[in-house]
């Protein structure tokens, strides 16, 4: 199996996506969706930022690599009632499925950023994109002392070194990356631009409980869990991310967990003529 298909196959996803719906539909409110927008959603998992597209009577269409996602989405649409969005399997590297210009904005929150062979990942954005629209990705920056960026560094300790020519999803975050990998596919650099913006996961449960999420359901976290527990390190591991997440949590209700994340808000403009 495609490892990066397994890796996000594994365990349940829905289950974080949970905490970052309200944040999902925060961010989709800025975009200046209008009515009948084709909008694709590379990486979408269950739908966070897809359905809340769907809402502002855009057609969308959701595509991610994990089949037991693209099931989650499926359903949350129909039990939506939105006829206007849908989800299917693909790679955000290879969207041979798909044809040229076809879409009016292409978005991936903290989905294609994942995928293996970063240029092709921005060639296929750009290839799908029509002249006119945009690409708006939300990328986890490395170093950033926020959640989700200590969850992976940590979580990255415990697991062993990853196989010859991997290519960090964290590379993603880095401005110098992004104008190299998008300039490959014909975007000029002063047609990119750069924000730091918050995602918020808001969970029902305490910031330990929280990190259980991550622990049972959260691909990354899995592996780094089973890796650590054959080492017997397990409890180390359990310590670090229970202290990062009670250290982050701005709630002050019991039983609660509000966690912001900084993440590099990429916007790329496909001009027409260009």
């Amino acid at each position: 199996m495609n490892p990066n298909k397994a890796l996000w196959e594994k365990g349940d996803f829905t289950r974080i996506a949970q905490t970052m719906r309200k944040s999902g539909a925060a961010l989709v409110a800025k975009l200046g969706i209008t009515e009948g927008l084709n909008v694709l959603d590379l990486g979408c998992g269950d739908g966070t930022t897809a359905i809340p597209a769907a809402k502002l009577t855009a057609n969308v269409l959701g595509i991610d690599i994990a089949g037991n996602l693209v099931e989650a989405g499926n359903i949350r649409a129909k039990e939506e009632g939105l006829t206007n969005c849908s989800f299917r399997e693909g790679d955000a590297s290879d969207l041979h499925e798909l044809k040229d210009e076809t879409f009016d904005l292409v978005i991936s929150i903290f989905g294609a950023m994942f995928a293996p062979k970063p240029f092709e990942v921005a060639k296929e954005m750009v290839r799908v994109t029509r002249r006119g629209g945009r690409i708006g990705m939300g990328n986890w920056i490395p170093g950033d002392p926020t959640l989700v960026a200590q969850i992976l560094k940590i979580s990255s300790a415990y697991t062993p070194p990853p196989p010859e020519g991997f290519i960090s999803p964290m590379t993603w975050g880095v401005e110098s990356n992004v104008i190299e990998r998008f300039g490959n596919a014909g975007i000029p650099k002063e047609d990119i631009s750069f924000a730091r913006e918050i995602y918020t996961f808001n969970a029902d449960c305490s910031p330990s409980d929280f990190v259980a999420l991550f622990k049972n359901y959260y691909g990354p976290t899995m592996n780094a869990f089973e890796a650590a527990e054959k080492n017997g390190k397990a409890a180390d591991l359990q310590e670090e991310l229970e202290v990062l997440f009670n250290s982050q949590n701005k709630s002050s209700a019991e039983n609660t967990a509000s966690i912001d994340a900084v993440f590099l808000w990429v916007t790329v403009n496909k001009l027409p003529g260009r």
